[in-house]
């Protein structure tokens, strides 16, 4: 099983210029590559292919006197960012992306090492580098399979480690008990609520720091383009963007965790996030609760839990549906929190009374798949 740490590096004030060294070389070739393909496209009519074409000029360009300091670095890091330069185009062509920009040295940066990568106890060791300096606070396992360095907007340095464990995922039952089939309805007013009643709250990070990042913000603007003041604002501003992103990254993997461990199958509705974001009166709370990502957390962690992911379709009425006796209702604004049925007079929690519903779908679902359900 692969397995990936992000661990915190504290390097030298040498090897930390020779590692802005290695992003900017990484950070050369993509620009250059990305200006070729453009270029010959828009010229002569050809298409260059990132991984066949342009990575053998990368070799003659070493033996050129103008580009000869690429050689110090590592050879692998600059064949790996012309592939990911492939990469970004095929995903641009299936439509799955916007097209490759080119990249600024005041954005996060990243270089990838497959080969002479090792692990110690408090250290990691890569390529035209003495080891350097890491809180490794977890054990690795394993084989190492790459590392990949990383500079964050802050200029805090990171490695993530990839690894295999030599482990295989675990068994998925064959029979699974109804008491531990879990639907999960999630929502903007709590984050999301489980058939058995639960609602759990979010912390609502970007709502809860709106206004210190708009101070950061103004404080930014402030500044005068190119002065070290305006540098420093930056680094403010992108470490109040940080602490937002991880306070809502370390609830995500809570939630995702307790619910895993909690159910055998976990039922969850199938969502639309991009076209729910054209809602500018929601896309803000929306992107905030990252639904997208907590169901990401949650596919991993249950395979290799050997657990279940039931995805319902996005079109399935959870919420317009009475869990007691099955009536439908032909319209439910969302501003409706709870509603009486007509058919059996139950009074419905919509949160609860989805989650109910996505239950029941995900159970039947099962059971066309050939899985076995008890009951008891």
């Amino acid at each position: 099983m692969l397995k990936a740490l992000r661990v915190r590096l504290y390097p030298t004030p040498e090897q930390a210029h020779f590692l802005r060294g290695q992003f900017g070389a990484v950070r050369f070739v993509w620009n250059k590559g990305l200006y070729l393909k453009r270029h010959f496209y828009r010229v002569k009519g050809t298409n260059l292919d990132p991984v066949h074409d342009l990575k053998k000029l990368l070799a003659v360009a070493k033996r050129h006197p103008k580009y000869a300091w690429l050689k110090d670095y590592d050879s692998m890091a600059l064949q790996e960012s012309l592939r990911n330069l492939g990469s970004a185009f095929s995903r641009f062509f299936k439509k799955q992306a916007g097209f490759p920009h080119f990249k600024s040295r005041r954005g996060e940066q990243s270089s990838y090492h497959c080969t002479c990568v090792s692990v110690g106890e408090d250290f990691i060791k890569v390529p035209k580098m003495d080891p350097i300096k890491a809180v490794i606070h977890r054990q690795v396992e394993g084989k190492v399979k790459s590392i990949t360095l990383k500079l964050d907007t802050c200029g805090d340095f990171f490695a993530s480690i990839l690894y295999d464990d030599g482990k295989s995922n675990a068994v998925k039952p064959k029979a699974v008990r109804v008491s531990e089939v879990v639907g999960f309805d999630v929502g903007l007013k709590s984050f999301g609520t489980d058939s058995n009643g639960r609602k759990i709250e979010a912390p609502k990070a970007y709502r809860r720091a709106r206004k210190r990042l708009a101070k950061a913000q103004r404080s930014l603007s402030r500044k005068q383009k190119g002065s070290a003041n305006r540098e420093k604002a930056r680094r403010r501003l992108a470490k109040q963007h940080r602490r937002v992103a991880r306070i809502r990254k370390d609830f995500l993997n809570k939630v995702s965790r307790k619910l895993v461990n909690e159910s055998q199958a976990l039922v969850v509705e199938t969502l639309k996030i991009k076209n729910m974001l054209k809602n500018h009166h929601l896309a803000g709370a929306i992107a905030d609760a990252s639904w997208g990502e907590f169901v990401r957390m949650t596919e991993y962690k249950a395979e290799r839990e050997g657990r279940y992911v039931v995805h319902v379709d996005t079109y399935f009425p959870s919420s317009k549906t009475c869990s007691q006796c099955g009536y439908k209702r032909d319209e439910l604004d969302l501003s409706v929190r709870s509603w009486t049925c007509p058919k059996c007079g139950a009074h419905l929690d919509r949160d609860v009374n989805a989650a109910v519903n996505l239950k029941a779908e995900g159970i039947r679902m099962l059971r066309a798949n050939g899985l076995v359900v008890l009951r008891a």
